[in-house]
C-alpha cells in the first residue's frame, strides 16, 4: 500500500476508537473531523483516489457524516446503556470490514515500482501514428490501415534529470480487463504507476547509431504490457518500436481520438477452419511488421522530426513479441529478411514459416504451465493449445538453418511474460518473487539480442544458469547451428 492509503486506514481506525471509547466533546469531534479530511486531501492530492480503497473512502464519509451530526447536535443526550453498546458495535464491525476489504484489495492490486533497468542510458520514448497506404483495413470503417506505434529509445541521463517520467497508459488496465474477464475498474490505477520513460527528448549521442527492435504485443493486449523488457533493452542501447495492431490490440487510440477496438474471433466449426483464419490474421500483423521497417529506413534516410535521422542501425534489427505477438515475430522472420533475429514468448506457428523453417537466429521461450498441458495426454482444453502446435514447433525447429533455442519457465503462466506478476504477485506470480518473475524474461531476451545483434557472446544461452533455476533448454529444439 501507498503511504497515504496506510495513513488514510490508520486515521479512520484512530477516529473509530475515539468515537466509541471517549465521551463527545465538540472540540475534539472537530478534530477528528479535521484530522480525516486532512488524510484524505493528502491521499486524493498526493496520491489520487483508486478503486481498491472504496470501501476505506466509504467508511470515511460515514465516520464524516457522524461527526458532522454530532457536532450539529445542540443538546447531547446519552443513549441506554444497550443500545449504546450495539451501536457501537456495528459501528466498529463495519468500519474493520471496509478497512479490511480495502486493505486486502490494495495489497491484491499494488501500486507497484517497476525494477530498475540495468543499463546506464536513460530511456526516452514518442508516439507516432503510421498510415500503411499500401494495405486497405480489413475491419471498421475501412481506408487505409493505421497504426499507433512508440518508440523507446536511449537518451542521455542528464537530458531527462528533474523531468517527470510517464506512467501507464490506461490502455493496460484495459487490455488486462479483456484478458482476464474482469471489470477494466479493477485496474484504473496504473494510470498512476510510473515508469523510467521520459517523453520527447533527444537521442542519445554516446553512439552513432543503435541496433532497432520491434515489439508486437499479444491479442487483446497493448504495447505497453511489458514494459520491464523494453525498458531493460532500451537502457542497454536498443531502440525499440511497440506495436499496436487495430482490431487484434485491446485499444488502439489514433491521435485524433478516434479509437479501433479488439473484434474477437467468429466461431468456428473446426480446428482447421480457426488455424486458416490464424494464418490470414498473424499474415496482416507480419506485414505490419514490414511496413514498421519500411517506415524506419524512411526516417533513417529523412526524419521529419530529425530525432532518427541517420541513427538507426537497420542492419542490426530484430523482433519479439508475446502469444499472437509471437507468431508475429516467427512470421515476419521467415517473409521478411531485413531481421536478423527474433524472440518469441510462447506465440504459435501461422503461415510460411511453418512451412520453411528460420534462416536466422531464434528464441522460443514456453510457460511451464502450457510446457506440463502439452505433456499431459487425451484432448486439450486450453484454448492456447491446438492440435497443430506440436507438429509446426517440429517442423520449424526442423527446417531452420540458423541457431535455435527452446527454454521452458517453471513457475511461469501465459501472461508471466508482460508485467502482470509486478501487477498481482497475489493472483499472478504463482510462488516467483515478482521482480525476479519478470526478471527471467528481460535478461534472457537482452542476452539472446546481445550475443546475435551486437556479436557479444552470452553465458546465459550456453545452459542452464544459477541465478535462473525456472529456466531449461529443450535438448531436442536447442542447436547450434553457426
Amino acid at each position: 500500500m501507498r503511504t497515504f492509503e496506510i495513513v488514510v486506514i490508520a486515521v479512520i481506525l484512530a477516529v473509530t476508537a475515539g468515537i466509541i471509547g471517549m465521551k463527545p466533546q465538540r472540540r475534539l469531534d472537530a478534530g477528528m473531523l479535521l484530522i480525516l479530511l486532512t488524510a484524505l486531501g493528502l491521499h486524493g492530492g498526493l496520491e489520487h483516489v483508486r478503486i481498491q480503497m472504496a470501501p476505506a473512502y466509504a467508511a470515511a464519509l460515514g465516520l464524516l457524516m457522524l461527526l458532522g451530526f454530532r457536532l450539529l447536535r445542540q443538546n447531547r443526550r446519552s443513549r441506554p446503556r444497550k443500545s449504546k453498546r450495539l451501536w457501537t458495535s456495528l459501528l466498529l464491525a463495519a468500519v474493520l470490514l471496509l478497512s479490511g476489504i480495502s486493505v486486502y484489495a490494495s495489497r491484491l492490486l499494488p501500486v507497484f515500482t517497476l525494477p530498475e533497468p540495468t543499463g546506464h542510458y536513460a530511456i526516452g520514448t514518442v508516439a507516432r501514428e503510421l498510415t500503411d497506404e499500401n494495405h486497405d483495413e480489413t475491419k471498421g470503417p475501412g481506408g487505409k490501415r493505421k497504426l499507433m506505434i512508440n518508440v523507446w529509445y536511449p537518451a542521455d541521463p542528464a537530458q531527462t534529470l528533474g523531468k517527470p517520467k510517464e506512467h501507464y497508459p490506461s490502455a493496460l488496465g484495459e487490455a488486462i480487463s479483456l484478458v482476464f474477464g474482469l471489470p477494466k475498474q479493477l485496474f484504473s490505477h496504473v494510470t498512476g504507476i510510473p515508469t523510467h520513460v521520459t517523453g520527447n527528448v533527444e537521442l542519445s549521442a554516446e553512439e552513432a547509431s543503435y541496433p532497432v527492435l520491434l515489439f508486437s504485443p499479444g491479442i487483446r493486449s497493448t504495447r505497453f504490457q511489458s514494459m520491464s523488457v523494453i525498458e531493460e533493452l532500451v537502457s542497454n542501447g536498443y531502440v525499440v518500436v511497440g506495436i499496436d495492431h487495430p482490431y487484434t490490440s485491446a485499444k488502439v487510440t489514433y491521435t485524433d481520438g478516434d479509437s479501433a477496438y479488439y473484434e474477437p474471433d467468429p466461431e468456428f466449426g473446426t480446428s482447421a477452419e480457426l488455424y486458416n483464419h490464424n494464418v490470414k490474421g498473424i499474415a496482416i500483423r507480419a506485414a505490419d511488421a514490414s511496413f514498421v521497417m519500411d517506415t524506419l529506413e524512411a526516417w533513417n534516410a529523412q526524419d521529419p522530426d530529425g530525432l532518427f535521422q541517420g541513427r538507426l542501425d537497420l542492419s542490426r534489427a530484430g523482433i519479439f513479441g508475446h502469444s499472437y505477438g509471437g507468431a508475429t515475430t516467427a512470421e515476419a522472420l521467415a517473409q521478411d529478411p531485413r531481421f536478423k533475429a527474433g524472440v518469441s514468448l510462447e506465440g504459435a506457428f501461422w503461415g510460411k514459416v511453418a512451412k520453411t523453417g528460420l534462416k536466422q537466429p531464434f528464441m522460443y521461450m514456453m510457460s511451464g504451465d502450457i510446457a506440463q498441458k502439452l505433456a499431459q495426454t487425451g484432448p486439450q482444453t486450453d484454448p492456447l493449445l491446438f492440435e497443430e502446435f506440436t507438429p509446426d514447433l517440429k517442423s520449424v525447429m526442423a527446417r531452420s538453418t540458423a541457431d535455435t533455442y527452446f527454454l521452458t519457465v517453471d513457475h511461469y503462466i501465459h501472461q508471466s511474460f508482460t508485467d502482470i506478476a509486478l501487477l498481482s504477485p497475489s493472483l499472478f506470480a504463482n510462488g516467483l518473487d515478482p521482480v525476479h518473475a519478470v526478471d527471467i524474461s528481460r535478461s534472457y531476451v537482452r542476452a539472446f539480442f546481445d550475443q546475435y545483434l551486437k556479436d557479444e557472446p552470452q553465458a546465459l544461452l550456453a545452459g542452464p544458469a544459477a541465478a535462473y533455476p525456472e529456466v531449461t533448454f529443450d535438448p531436442a529444439y536447442t542447436h547450434k547451428r553457426q
